[in-house]
């Protein structure tokens, strides 16, 4: 890439009320976690219930998950639907906007699995 494109990123940013050093400083406290990205991973192909959505990221507490699910849908990348039923059930989905880093995250997956197929056996 050439020097240009990275100069771009150095002009701050305001998000919700705050400044950024520069574009990547506020993707990656958007996305920037293994949770965060793991939640918008799945959330990719439609909405699901709470339930199913932890069960498809292993190993996640339930705290955590609270936290992370709160903190997508406060920067209004993840939607939470509660509905009135009982037992509550409550479905998350993409919003537009946690739309768009879907193929940001699916990048970060995919250089994942290219730097795996470089992994030389020790010895």
């Amino acid at each position: 890439m050439e020097k240009e494109q990275f100069r771009e990123l150095k002009t701050g940013v305001v998000f919700g009320g705050r400044t950024y050093f520069c574009a990547l400083e506020l993707a990656l406290e958007l996305i920037g976690s293994k949770w965060k990205m793991m939640l918008l991973y799945h959330l990719r192909n439609g909405a699901l219930r709470s339930s199913e959505l932890q069960r498809r990221m292993r190993s996640i507490s339930g705290k955590m998950f609270t936290q992370t699910a709160r903190a997508l849908e406060k920067e209004g990348l993840v939607a939470r639907e509660i509905f009135p039923v009982i037992p509550p059930r409550v479905e998350y989905s993409l919003t537009p906007a946690g739309e768009t880093a879907v193929p940001v995250i699916m990048q970060v997956g995919y250089w994942g699995k290219a730097v795996a197929a470089m992994e030389r056996p020790e010895g």
